[in-house]
């Protein structure tokens, strides 16, 4: 589920895990009515952004917790916990109590606190946004391998795009409230259905009718990724704004027809300067049409 801060996101995720109830709608896990069905009854575990382990319990105790709770004898949730620590690559980690464990560790122990009752699914509420970016994206890998090991639904929580595109099968984007794209990430990346879509995820250029009118005889409001905008001397004429190096490529802003653009040129490609200049053109299959214009 992906969408900016308060578009829905979480309150559909409390919803699925039973601490909401809908005022409308119906909820069903795996075909069965989760209608007033308490959350500690429903097949779900829910992993926090905080983790929200227990300072006073060791890695053990907190991975248990929930056995206890159930009333599992302690031999058994001892067990059980363990085998969920060997899950997540945290054997012999047991004794530790999370003050002296990393983000990335203490992550982990969210997740084998959650994994270790054995939920149908698991409820995942942006757990890597704590943590810095290379372990965010290794914890991506461990998440996604872990996931086709235990064949069982993940739902994800997120705002950062980059983060749903990698990971999902499926991806909802929120927008107000509102689920306003449902589809695999390529065809939420590649082929946006409104213009919100194809801003917030990857920033693509949304072009006006007008504009679009004069490339394709359409008038409707259309998408352009950034790296398939090229710079030279045919298509349409536009100024350089700014340029941004990212390493591997450089971020060019440039203003055409009075509407702001973004190109992505890779490494070796010539980059124009500020004030230049120049044409911008995009393959035909790289302009995806959205809604009609009402003009």
């Amino acid at each position: 589920m992906l969408g900016p801060s308060g578009s829905g996101k979480t309150t559909c995720l409390r919803l699925i895990a039973g601490f909401e109830q809908p005022t409308a709608g119906e909820i069903s896990i795996f075909g069965q009515s989760a209608q007033g069905v308490p959350p500690y009854k429903r097949h779900v575990n829910t992993v926090f952004q905080d983790y929200a382990l227990f300072p006073h319990l060791n890695v053990l105790d907190n991975v248990a917790y929930g056995l206890m709770i159930s009333g599992v004898s302690k031999r058994d949730r001892h067990q059980a916990a363990e085998e969920a620590l060997e899950l997540v690559a945290l054997t012999g980690y047991g004794a530790r109590k999370p003050s002296e464990l990393s983000g990335g560790q203490r992550q982990r122990v969210a997740l084998a606190r959650a994994l270790v009752n054995k939920p149908k699914v698991l409820l995942l509420d942006e757990p890597l946004g704590a943590l810095d970016l290379k372990l965010r994206e290794q914890m991506q890998e461990e998440l996604k391998a872990l996931q086709r090991k235990l064949g069982i639904t993940f739902v994800f929580v997120t705002h950062d795009q980059g983060e749903a595109l990698s990971m999902a099968d499926r991806v909802a984007v929120f927008n107000e409230g509102k689920i306003v794209q449902v589809g695999k990430p390529e065809d939420i990346y590649y082929r946006p259905e409104v213009p919100f879509v194809a801003d917030f995820v990857g920033s693509s250029n949304v072009i006006p009718p007008h504009v679009t009118e004069k490339v394709t005889g359409t008038r409707a409001t259309a998408s352009v990724r950034p790296e398939a905008v090229k710079l030279g001397d045919s298509g349409l004429p536009a100024t350089v704004r700014a340029t941004s190096f990212l390493g591997t490529s450089t971020r060019v802003s440039l203003e055409l027809e009075g509407v702001q653009m973004v190109a992505l040129l890779a490494k070796g490609q010539n980059i124009p300067e500020v004030g230049e200049h120049t044409h911008v053109s995009w393959g035909e299959d790289d302009i995806h049409l959205m809604e009609t214009a009402d003009e």
